[in-house]
């Protein structure tokens, strides 16, 4: 950890381990992944964490179904988690895990602030459940007598528990959402939120008498803490080192506050109601942002293994790669907005913007060099001959901006934007005839501002696309990609010489519409 640097920390959710993981864990995570390449890119000390949620009742019946033992089947699938977060290039630098010793000595520890300031009591619980959200529900939440989400029956709840004194804090969190406007994003979730807060926010067990795979309480070790708690407080033990001391204070220590907790909307009401009065509750700093991104559908259809229309994330990869899958849920869908997946859509967008727009581009640029100057054209950035100098300029900016604000697909729009205004320069300058013309000082204009451009373009889109602008920064002359200072390398002129390129070479080939 560089202490000179301003820090950003940044949250996936912690997946639960009563399966492998799908398409929709691996959407957020690689938004996790290009938004902390980003800080990176721009010098920040990043520290992106996410992990998995490994206790409830639904981690014990996984595992009885697969015939291992509880703690067997959580590290068994922890690791698929791991190895997909690897296929996807996805460099986190914490993985939590409930199941940890340091993080059931965090859980405790804070519980026991929450109990120490008179917010937790015990008392009778009588209501419904749904055991897969691990969440209660009223009667105006089913649908069909059924759970909205899930389309299973809830079963009909009835224990003495502890309860947490969430009314407590409707007013308090009603007053930071109105001092923090930001704290939820996009901004059309907050509404959903603060209907929540209107209708009256009620006091809920987080504790449980018969779901023994969990920790325990700490002054009732016959009951164990709601799984949603457990794995709420996992965002801060996963910021634990393995030779720290597992308390909260060593914890605080760290990154900790979030800069943002990026999450599905599925999960809104836990880290946008629970989680904040439970922080202030125990007197810890809240998250600065929560972002809810929407869901993913496959040819307009929610997808679920009964529809038999489940993405296999590792199929995908497989089959395209890894840039292309990161490349298409960022660019395709608004994030924030639900989006839907298509076989023809994902082949036509690859194929139209890496192969076609910016591959060819840059392919075309490379063996003209190659061809009539030796591979070499020097700076001659001030010509500004294709009058792509300011939208240049402009573009790292609107970039920027768009980046900060987590809107994903504009920041490529902008950057592709870009490339199309290039490609047309390009083709309205016919280079090739400059040269066949023996206009050389024209055509060495044309080329080696186109890339600059494309030198430009290539360190905005690494945090999407961070193998493809790898292959494009080796083929425009340098060794690697330089993450640390890259965005002080942003803007026009900034390099000093004149490009020394390699062959072009395709970077990525077109893919073929076949099923």
């Amino acid at each position: 950890m560089t202490e000179n640097k301003k820090k950003f920390f940044i949250t996936s959710p912690l997946y639960y381990v009563n399966d492998v993981p799908h398409i929709g864990s691996a959407y957020t995570t690689i938004a996790c992944d290009c938004l902390a390449r980003y800080k990176r890119l721009k010098g920040l000390d990043v520290c992106f964490l996410t992990g998995t949620d490994e206790h409830g009742q639904k981690i014990f019946k996984a595992a009885c179904e697969n015939n291992k033992d509880t703690q067997e089947h959580c590290d068994f699938i922890s690791e698929e988690f791991k190895k997909l977060w690897q296929m996807l290039n996805i460099k986190y630098d914490r993985f939590s895990r409930t199941t940890s010793k340091k993080h059931q000595a965090i859980v405790q520890e804070f519980y026991k602030r929450m109990f120490n300031k008179g917010d937790i009591y015990e008392s009778n619980y009588e209501g419904l459940y749904c055991e897969a959200c691990e969440d209660f529900k009223q009667e105006k939440d089913l649908t069909d007598k059924l759970c909205p989400v899930h389309k299973q029956k809830v079963q009909e709840y009835k224990e003495k528990n502890y309860f947490f004194a969430l009314s407590k804090y409707e007013e308090r969190l009603s007053d930071y959402l109105e001092k923090n406007p930001d704290f939820i994003q996009p901004l059309f979730r907050k509404n959903e939120v603060l209907g929540w807060i209107k209708e009256g926010l009620k006091d809920f067990p987080i504790s449980r008498q018969h779901v023994k795979w969990g920790i325990p309480v700490p002054n009732d070790p016959s009951q164990t803490i709601y799984v949603w708690v457990d794995a709420l407080v996992g965002y801060l033990s996963g910021l634990l080192t393995d030779n720290e001391e597992a308390t909260i204070k060593n914890v605080l220590k760290s990154y900790w506050t979030p800069e943002v907790h990026i999450i599905g909307k599925d999960i809104l009401r836990f880290h946008c109601v629970y989680w904040p009065c439970m922080l202030m509750s125990a007197e810890i700093p809240l998250p600065k942002i929560v972002f809810g991104h929407g869901f993913l559908t496959k040819d307009g259809q929610k997808m679920g293994k009964t529809l038999g229309n489940v993405i296999d994330p590792y199929e995908l990869i497989k089959e395209f790669g890894t840039d292309a899958v990161r490349y298409y849920f960022l660019r395709e869908i608004t994030f924030g907005k639900d989006g839907d997946w298509t076989r023809e859509s994902f082949i036509s967008r690859i194929n139209s913007d890496l192969a076609n727009n910016l591959g060819n581009l840059l392919n075309r640029t490379l063996n003209l060099i190659n061809k009539n100057f030796s591979g070499t054209v020097e700076n001659l950035s001030q010509e500004n001959f294709l009058k792509l100098k300011e939208k240049t300029t402009l573009t790292i900016k609107q970039y920027e901006n768009c980046m900060d604000k987590i809107k994903l697909k504009e920041a490529l729009d902008v950057v592709f934007e870009l490339i199309d205004n290039t490609n047309k320069a390009f083709n309205d300058n016919q280079p090739w005839k400059l040269i066949k013309n023996s206009e050389s000082q024209k055509a060495k204009c044309c080329l080696y501002e186109t890339l600059e451009i494309l030198r430009n373009v290539c360190i905005m889109v690494t945090p999407f696309i961070p193998e493809i602008s790898l292959k494009i920064y080796n083929q425009l002359g340098y060794d690697k990609m330089t993450f640390t200072s890259g965005w002080e390398e942003l803007g026009w002129g900034k390099l000093k010489e004149g490009f020394n390129v390699k062959e072009g070479k395709p970077v990525f080939p077109r893919l073929e519409k076949v099923n």
